[in-house]
């Protein structure tokens, strides 16, 4: 599974480009922001076709309420996707934390801050768990985060005992979810915060560098200086944290816990980071990418749904998206190596974050 979510960069890059005509550009360019172009077309499409229902702010605030938990699932996916590695936990941890943000509040008597404060720090634990069993007991990512899911997934059921939690929270738990700012759902602004935040992590800081560096190949980043383990594990555990976030946002949405909500986020997670690897940065993992992958996801669903679609066919669109963005991943991937050019860039910035930050690098504990 790591090998096909490798962090390996495909953009090109200026002195590529400089030697390149208009159409030469064009085409070059076009698969790095392809999905942006398509994701703009659909819209304008859906707004003609459907002139008094989709280009209108009652429409743009219901799909930020609506895809708000995807995007945070998809950003919290993708973090441990730059390195090479998968969490299906997000899916199944989302069932247990939502329950628990209420039930905490609810039967024992928890302050609603201390409630969320505590499902956080469940979900970091968790993830720390993911990254133990990952880099410390060497089963693979796959297994490992679906296993753990799994129980979590039961322990939801068990503490629920298959019934709905329903108990009154304060209404500042509830304006988690429910507030709005400038005319928007503020779940949006989450989004749009933690996109900040992990793009300047990513692209600007030792840390992001060192992701993609692992990503790409682990042994040369470990030979480099860099503690792939620690990296690796605490990229789960950022996971794990936005997955629990996720799951308090879900709870002041639907102001109940049941166990029978939650996994349908899971596909639309994958699809929306697998999506964002397709574009800006094509051949990883990207913030940008992902919100893209995401934003496409809601305009496409959308636009079905007030066509009159019918209720499987969000599921299958989903599933159909997933196909042909890792087949389209793969495809960029193969033609770029049998192009014969440089075979992947995310190395390339693991080694300029290494040799500008080697102080910092010689200090980051054992190597692996």
């Amino acid at each position: 599974m790591a090998s096909s979510i490798k962090s390996t960069a495909l953009e090109p890059t200026r002195v590529e480009l400089q030697g390149l005509g208009g159409v030469a550009r064009l085409k070059r360019l076009a698969p790095v922001y392809g999905l942006v172009i398509l994701t703009v077309l659909l819209a304008a499409l859906f707004s003609v076709l459907l002139p008094d229902t989709f280009p209108t702010m009652l429409n743009v605030r219901s799909i930020i309420a609506y895809k708000a938990i995807i995007a945070i699932l998809s950003l919290g996916v993708m973090i441990p996707m730059a390195t090479g590695k998968i969490d299906l936990t997000i899916g199944y941890g989302i069932v247990l934390w939502h329950i628990l943000a209420i039930s905490l509040q609810s039967k024992f008597g928890f302050p609603w801050p201390l409630a969320v404060l505590t499902v956080l720090a469940l979900g970091a634990g968790v993830g720390l768990v993911n990254g133990v069993l990952v880099e410390i007991a060497q089963i693979d990512a796959f297994i490992a985060t679906l296993g753990t899911g799994t129980i979590l997934y039961a322990i939801a059921m068990w503490h629920s005992q298959g019934r709905q939690i329903i108990g009154i929270a304060p209404d500042a738990f509830y304006a988690i979810n429910g507030a709005n700012l400038f005319g928007l759902p503020i779940t949006g602004f989450y989004v749009l915060a933690l996109a900040l935040a992990l793009w300047i992590a990513l692209e600007y800081l030792p840390i992001g560098r060192y992701f993609y560096a692992i990503g790409a190949n682990p042994k040369a980043a470990a030979l480099n200086g860099v503690p792939v383990r620690r990296y690796t594990i605490f990229a789960f555990v950022a996971s794990g944290a936005l997955a629990a976030f996720a799951g308090v946002i879900l709870a002041a949405k639907l102001r109940i816990g049941q166990a029978s909500v939650g996994l349908e986020y899971l596909l639309p997670a994958l699809v929306g980071a697998f999506l964002g690897s397709t574009t800006i940065k094509p051949g990883r993992v990207n913030v940008w990418g992902t919100i893209v992958g995401v934003t496409i996801l809601a305009i496409g669903i959308s636009g079905i749904q007030q066509f009159g679609a019918m209720f499987f066919v969000e599921p299958l669109f989903n599933g159909s998206t997933l196909l042909i963005a890792i087949g389209i991943a793969g495809y960029a991937q193969r033609r770029r190596a049998v192009g014969g050019a440089r075979p992947s860039a995310a190395p390339a910035q693991g080694a300029s974050a290494l040799s500008s930050s080697s102080a910092s690098a010689s200090k980051g504990g054992q190597v692996r």
